[in-house]
């Protein structure tokens, strides 16, 4: 892929950083747009770029604004994203519109994918990937976050897809569209809030130097896709499996009697899951993100290691 450089606005240490071949990690902002709420939000994508630093590499939060493809934001800028209200939720379909309008908004997994690419980053941290919605049999409602896997070759760690969704049918789609899935130090699948969805990997690789050879080999065989790191929410952190199952279904099936669907749902079910847990999820929630933006960095910090032996 090629784009104009003047479409994407990387800040000054993120270009440094990308010039000289060390190690970046994406993120993306719908986790401070939409997925969590302020001043959490703030706190959380602070918390999150620190940790990335700590374990070496350079974060690149990304999101329009103002018209403008963002890689890498200012503390002020992360503040208004923040904090502002109606915020537009930017999948990767949608970014030319928005840009054209002058709009801003926060980037789902499958624009911050995109943006990573033509910026030239490969790794990129995040809490779940959207996924096959439960009834989508019905609704055909499956997440784009899907398609780019198969389309866009940056290596995505989350903390498997949020157990909202239909796990099984997930894993068959991302087989369909040829994404490797592979689990940091686990046989299981996990499911965001718990360490295991009952379902296996693909692969399990147990160190973030594997990790980032599998991301070089699977660029040199011209694979064309993404890969999925699948990291487990740390044991202290979980939550219990019959709990959150009882709190999503009774969510979803509030989201079912409002009608509420396509962009809209994650959100809500969201809010809704952590109004009915009284915060816990939301304290799960921010710990897997840090957890999974330290592995990506560390993965991060790897490859950059072995590109540069390789030169």
């Amino acid at each position: 892929m090629t784009m104009k450089p003047s479409l994407l606005h990387l800040n000054d240490e993120v270009a440094a950083a990308l010039r000289e071949g060390r190690a970046v990690v994406a993120l993306e902002s719908t986790i401070i747009t939409h997925g969590m709420p302020y001043p959490a939000n703030l706190e959380t994508a602070r918390g999150v770029e620190t940790v990335v630093c700590e374990n070496g590499a350079v974060p690149a939060t990304i999101a329009v604004v103002a018209g403008k493809i963002k890689v890498g934001l200012g503390d002020r800028e992360l503040e208004q994203l923040a904090a502002a209200k109606d915020m537009v939720k930017a999948s990767g379909r949608d970014l030319a519109a928005i840009m054209v309008g002058g709009g801003s908004a926060g980037t789902t997994v499958s624009a911050t994918m995109r943006i990573a690419a033509l910026a030239g980053i490969g790794i990129f941290a995040t809490g779940g990937v959207g996924g096959v919605h439960r009834g989508a049999e019905a609704t055909f409602d499956i997440s784009a976050d899907l398609t780019e896997l198969g389309q866009t070759g940056t290596t995505v760690v989350c903390a498997g897809v949020k157990s909202i969704l239909d796990i099984a049918k997930t894993l068959e789609y991302l087989e369909t569209q040829r994404v490797p899935v592979i689990a940091y130090q686990s046989d299981d699948f996990p499911a965001f809030y718990t360490r295991s969805s009952g379902l296996k990997a693909d692969h399990r690789l147990d160190t973030a130097e594997d990790i980032a050879q599998a991301m070089l080999l699977h660029e040199q065989i011209g694979s064309g896709t993404g890969i999925l790191v699948a990291n487990p929410i740390p044991e202290v952190d979980a939550l219990d499996p019959a709990f959150i199952d009882g709190t999503i279904t009774a969510a979803v099936a509030e989201a079912e009697k409002r009608g509420i669907g396509r962009k809209e749902l994650t959100p809500f079910l969201l809010a809704r899951i952590n109004e009915l847990s009284q915060g816990r999820s939301l304290k799960a929630n921010i710990a897997l993100v840090r957890n999974n933006a330290a592995l990506a960095a560390r993965i991060a910090v790897a490859h950059a290691r072995l590109k540069r032996m390789a030169k």
